[in-house]
């Protein structure tokens, strides 16, 4: 079930069609997209306190952190 949940965590992707274009390859997904935004980070920092969602605001915020390392390499 946590692998399914990690793996559903890849949805806040989905946000990327918001932007136009919706793919640059230099361009940081951290804080320029609205679910990859400090703000949303803060809600999946959140999250960690409550047992319901925790999982997923673990996936969340893995995923945030592997965004913010393709935006430093």
């Amino acid at each position: 079930m946590v692998y399914l949940i990690f793996l559903a965590s890849m949805l806040v992707d989905l946000d990327h069609l918001l932007a136009t274009p919706i793919f640059v390859e230099e361009r940081c997904s951290i804080n320029f997209h609205p679910l990859h935004s400090y703000i949303a980070i803060g809600f999946y920092t959140a999250g960690l306190y409550f047992k319901k969602v925790r999982i997923l605001c673990i996936a969340l915020l893995f995923h945030m952190f592997t965004d913010y390392l393709d935006c430093l390499l």
